[in-house]
């Protein structure tokens, strides 16, 4: 099974932003992680701040992988093309918070990415993306 995840702006700084919610470690290093305790799965990763570019390899892998564990971070919120490139593919997708967005900001309960996702995951740290993969198994 081929999983891509898919991280959107300001996931670099985990570890270091925020760590009363983000927590203090490195997605590279939960990712390697992820690795050792799901390895019949072959996965990638990918990080970008920029829209256009998350958008490029939703579209890259959106045919050829089983599945896509993404978290738009703020582009949740705001990005219409990303729910589109997410609704033009065939790969399904799982969105993954780490924070509960819908007890946070006003703003951050809407989703442009959640309606043409197969789930959510939201608010259950770093453990979302393990849960994503679990489902996708």
């Amino acid at each position: 099974m081929k999983i891509a995840i898919i991280n959107g702006p300001n996931l670099n700084l985990l570890g270091k932003r925020e760590v009363d919610i983000y927590g203090n470690e490195t997605f590279e290093i939960f990712f390697e992680k992820l690795k050792a305790q799901f390895p019949q799965v072959e996965f990638t990763y990918y990080q970008s701040n920029v829209e256009g570019e998350l958008i490029n390899e939703i579209q890259r892998v959106g045919y050829s992988y089983d599945a896509i564990i993404f978290n738009p971070g703020g582009y949740t919120h705001t990005s219409v093309a990303i729910g589109d490139a997410i609704a033009a593919i065939k790969t399904p997708v799982v969105e993954v918070h780490i924070s509960n967005i819908f007890g946070r900001e006003e703003f951050r309960k809407l989703s442009h990415v959640s309606g043409k996702s197969v789930g959510v995951i939201s608010g259950l740290g770093l453990k979302g993306y393990a849960l994503a993969i679990q489902y996708f198994l």
